[in-house]
C-alpha cells in the first residue's frame, strides 16, 4: 500500500537543477551515454522559461582530477574514468549553454549536494525549493533529489525532463520519488507553477 503523502509543490523562489546534462551522458557516441533528444528538448524549455523570469539556475558535470576521487564507484563503472577535465564528455551540451551568471558545478559522486558548494550557492541566491532535470533517473537525479529534500528543499521533478538508459528503471523511479521525495509533474504544469514575472522579481 502506498503512503499517505502531501504535494508541496513549490515556493515562491525556486531554482532550476540542471544534473549532468553533459556530452558524455547525451550522446552515444559516449559509452556512458544515450542519445535524447526529448530530454534536451525539456530542459530547454525550462531553461528558456527560468531565464524569463530571472529564477536561478545551475548545472552540475562529473568530473575526475585523479585517481583517488570518488575510487570505488569508478572501479564499479570504469567507464567514468573517461570524464577527465580535458574531455568534451564532461561538457554541458551546446544545446543548453549556460549563461555567465549560470554555475557549473562540478561532482565526483551521485547527489550533487555531496561534498559540492550547490546548498551554498542555493541559499546565497535565496532560493526556496528547487525543479530537478537531467539524467539519469534512476542515478543521480534520484540521489539528489533525496539529498534535496534532506536539505528541506521541496522537490519538483518534469517526468520529461529527465531520462534514462533503462525506461522500466526510469518509470520505477519516478513513482518511487513521487511517493516520497518529490512531486513528479509535467514539463507544462511544470511551468504553470512557476511564479509570475512580477512575482519573481519581487523575490529577487
Amino acid at each position: 500500500m502506498d503512503l499517505e503523502r502531501k504535494n508541496l509543490g513549490l515556493g515562491a523562489r525556486p531554482a532550476l537543477l540542471l544534473v549532468d546534462m553533459i556530452v558524455g551522458f547525451t550522446s552515444a557516441r559516449c559509452p556512458l551515454g544515450t542519445d535524447c533528444p526529448d530530454v534536451v528538448q525539456a530542459n530547454s524549455q525550462l531553461l528558456e522559461r527560468f531565464r524569463t523570469l530571472g529564477l536561478p539556475v545551475v548545472f552540475t558535470t562529473v568530473v575526475y582530477h585523479h585517481e583517488q576521487q570518488a575510487r570505488v564507484f569508478r572501479d564499479r563503472i570504469n567507464h567514468l574514468n573517461v570524464l577527465t577535465p580535458d574531455s568534451e564528455w564532461v561538457q554541458v551540451d551546446p544545446r543548453l549553454q549556460p549563461q555567465d551568471d549560470e554555475p557549473v558545478i562540478a561532482k565526483q559522486w551521485a547527489s550533487s549536494f555531496f561534498k559540492t558548494s550547490l546548498d551554498t550557492w542555493l541559499q546565497t541566491q535565496g532560493v526556496d525549493s528547487l525543479v530537478v532535470t537531467g539524467l539519469t533517473t534512476s542515478g543521480c537525479v534520484r540521489a539528489t533529489v533525496v539529498d534535496g529534500l534532506q536539505h528541506d528543499y521541496p522537490v519538483v521533478v518534469p517526468r520529461e525532463a529527465v531520462g534514462d538508459r533503462n525506461p522500466e528503471a526510469h518509470e520505477a523511479n519516478l513513482f518511487d520519488m513521487h511517493a516520497k521525495y518529490a512531486d513528479v509533474m509535467s514539463v507544462q504544469d511544470v511551468l504553470q507553477s512557476l511564479p509570475t514575472s512580477q512575482q519573481a522579481e519581487q523575490q529577487a
